[in-house]
């Protein structure tokens, strides 16, 4: 009890700020890793947290806490991302042995990434707020991912380790895999038992827990495991808090999930046992390299988003952890605008005019299920006119953001597919439902608003030869390049024709 209130009070006392790794080191299970876009982990860090690149010139910045222990300084990276896109190429390991997370290499499996290296977050995806300071985290959409394959002092063989993340519980979904931790070194599947990594999402194609997620799992590698072996565990629940606390660890023959809402409240144990007694997974055979938003193979369909997390050498006794969720509840994470520029009115009709020098009388319209850019006026005709407006709706898979939709096809909105904009019937599920989410800021050109993906942050509205896409400035599609992204990508918006 006399160790329990230590730790507590170092977590939580105003004569003593303490990180994460300040406590996991004073119950004597270190962090080897450490990593966060949002605050120092340790007390005494005030070092580069991340670093970013923008699109404009393509050079990079560094990310520091704005003090020691302190909250990330976002004012730089707004600073230089401005009238630009940005993405995160580095999450910096604050622990000292480098071990620093970077775009992931190709592995044995690819989800939506056409070959080579993952993609890279968008850097302004996910906004937040710790104690009132603006920090941003890690959105991941599928096909992004971070690795480091050479990581330092991680657990290998079937060595102790503890891991806690905090993530956005209502970001997610089932494809593979939305992990933190230890996995192969090889991107490669090379067994079971060679991965012991947090995973998050609402996956039923291994373990489950109870209801329909999402969970927090093991990725044991060839298995998301929510309980003593590849079944549901009633014990394990879904979880729908905006931030949650998510913790697994391990030692011989000895494991648990742990997990919380990571703004209030204390950690509860949903399971703590004995390792599965499937071959592979008693003894471990962990490998030591790390990953985040993907699994140990490199399968990256999944999404998620990331804002703090660590890894431990040994394994962190309940009182260690509990005392890391009172720090993670005393940083007070909390949400922020996810727009900004021209206010757009819920209920209004709309229309939104091209900025591009050669396409001023051109508006998003729609013939059909494609959308469209058309040249639209006054003297236009009543059907295009109805075509080309469109009737602001919040958010149909995110309330902070928008959905447009169709003023002559009530029901059916503006939604991407395969990155392209289509004009689809709202079926009601939860990828649609986030498709058709878009986040307006200020235009990127300086005009007007440019509209962002929620799901795809990085990706934005762009007219390209008369059609609509979410694009990204610079990629492998031909409406990604990078030549007048930001005019193609601004739009005026002004009332609707009808």
């Amino acid at each position: 009890m006399r160790a329990l209130l230590a730790l507590v009070l170092l977590a939580t006392s105003s004569f003593v700020v303490a990180g994460p790794c300040d406590i996991y080191a004073s119950g004597g299970t270190p962090c080897v890793a450490a990593h966060s876009t949002t605050r120092a982990l340790f007390n005494g860090y005030s070092g580069i947290l991340y670093q970013v690149q923008r699109h404009s010139d393509n050079k990079t910045t560094n990310i520091a806490a704005l003090s020691a222990g302190g909250v990330a300084n976002a004012a730089t990276q707004d600073s230089f991302c401005a009238n630009t896109t940005c993405v995160i190429t580095i999450i910096y390991d604050q622990s000292g042995r480098g071990n620093h997370l970077t775009q992931a290499p190709p592995g044995g499996l690819k989800g939506p990434a056409a070959g080579g290296f993952d993609n890279l977050a968008s850097a302004t995806g996910a906004p937040v707020t710790l104690n009132g300071r603006k920090a941003y985290g890690v959105f991941i959409s599928p096909g992004t991912g971070y690795r480091n394959n050479a990581a330092s002092g991680t657990a290998k063989g079937d060595a102790a380790q503890g891991m806690y993340a905090v993530f956005d519980g209502t970001h997610f979904n089932g494809g593979c895999c939305f992990d933190y931790g230890n996995a192969e070194t090889s991107s490669r599947d090379t067994g079971n038992g060679h991965m012991e990594a947090i995973y998050f999402g609402n996956s039923k194609s291994w373990g489950t827990g109870s209801g329909s997620g999402p969970w927090i799992m093991a990725d044991l590698e060839n298995g998301l495991f929510s309980g003593p072996n590849v079944h549901l565990n009633t014990g394990d629940p879904s979880i729908s808090n905006r931030f949650v606390t998510a913790v697994v660890k391990g030692k011989p023959n000895q494991w648990a999930i742990r997990g919380a809402n990571a703004a209030s409240g204390s950690l509860s144990t949903f399971w703590s046992g004995a390792r599965p007694n499937a071959s592979g997974y008693n003894p471990m055979s962990k490998e030591g390299s790390i990953i985040l938003g993907i699994g140990g193979d490199n399968s990256n369909s999944a999404q998620g988003t990331f804002y703090e997390g660590v890894m431990t050498s040994g394994y962190p006794s309940d009182a260690t952890e509990n005392a890391v969720q009172a720090n993670i509840v005393a940083a007070k994470y909390a949400t922020t605008s996810l727009t900004s520029g021209p206010a757009l009115n819920v209920g209004s009709s709309i229309s939104l005019r091209a900025t591009t020098a050669c396409c001023t009388t051109s508006y998003l319209a729609h013939t059909g299920a494609t959308i469209n850019t058309q040249v639209v006026s006054s003297s236009s005709s009543t059907a295009l006119k109805q075509q080309a407006s469109w009737t602001v709706r919040t958010g149909l898979g995110n309330s902070a953001c928008f959905s447009f939709e169709s003023r002559d096809t009530p029901g059916s909105f503006i939604m991407h597919s395969n990155f392209e904009l289509q004009l689809n019937a709202n079926d009601g599920s939860k990828q649609f439902l986030e498709d058709a989410t878009f986040c307006p800021q200020a235009g990127l050109n300086g005009q007007g608003s440019s509209l962002r993906s929620w799901s795809f942050p990085t990706r934005y509205f762009r007219h390209d030869a008369n059609g609509l896409y979410v694009a990204s400035n610079g990629g492998v599609n031909q409406f990604d390049a990078t030549a007048s992204f930001n005019d193609d990508a601004s739009w005026v918006v002004g009332n609707g024709f009808a």
